[in-house]
Parts: structure tokens; C-alpha cells; sequence
């Protein structure tokens, strides 16, 4: 089992960038494939982007591609996202999830284990 604990989300301006983290514990992070998901006010849960447990193959939503990059630091047991180019339609409460598969998924229900979620809002 492993616990995940996802931080960086804040305010910022259209335009501007954020880096999230999510930390892990329990189970080494090398083990899981990762992904991170979000969730706008009165919307569902939605993909955003994942990596494979090497971190050499990543998949990401089309509406994020060219902005948005996952990485991993298996020694550091976190994940990353960094978001460039931040638009408003991009706030939304951003989650971290580990996939025991070794495959890439991007269903909500194939990830096992979830972090608590990191608000990320983006200013007009």
C-alpha cells in the first residue's frame, strides 16, 4: 500500500506556471504507474496525465499537451507536474493516483490508491 501526498497548488495569474509534488510513502513509488487527475467545480473527475513506473513513457490529455509535463523521481518517491501556460479552465482540485498495472491508464477507476488533492486556481 502506499500513501500519496500531493503539494504546489495556489493562486496564480493566466499565463503563469505551477509545479505540483506528490510525495509518496509506504510502498516504493517505482512500483506504481502514475497519474495525475483533476476535478473543476460541478464537474467529474478527469485525466490530466501519467507515467510509466521508468518514467520513460508519458501520456497526456489533449487540452494539456505542450503545456503541461509529468516526471518522476523513483529515488525521491514524487511525482511531478509542472503546468506552463495556465489558463482558467485549467482550475480545478489537481489529485495524484498510483496504478498497480504496468501499463498506462487513464480511467479513473484503474488507478488503486489517490492523494487527497492540491487546489489549483488560475486568475483571468
Amino acid at each position: 500500500q502506499v500513501q500519496l501526498v500531493e503539494s504546489g497548488g495556489g493562486l496564480v495569474q493566466a499565463g503563469g506556471s505551477l509545479r505540483l509534488s506528490c510525495a509518496a510513502s509506504g510502498r516504493t513509488l517505482s512500483s506504481y504507474t502514475m497519474g495525475w487527475f483533476r476535478q473543476a467545480p460541478g464537474k467529474e473527475r478527469e485525466f490530466v496525465a501519467a507515467i510509466s513506473r521508468s518514467g520513460t513513457t508519458t501520456y497526456y490529455v489533449d487540452s494539456v499537451k505542450g503545456r503541461f509535463t509529468i516526471s518522476r523521481d523513483n529515488a525521491k518517491n514524487t511525482v511531478y507536474l509542472q503546468m506552463n501556460s495556465l489558463k482558467p479552465e485549467d482550475t480545478a482540485v489537481y489529485y495524484c493516483a498510483a496504478d498497480q498495472f504496468m501499463l498506462i491508464r487513464t480511467t479513473l477507476s484503474s488507478y488503486d490508491y489517490w492523494g487527497q488533492g492540491t487546489q489549483v486556481t488560475v486568475s483571468s
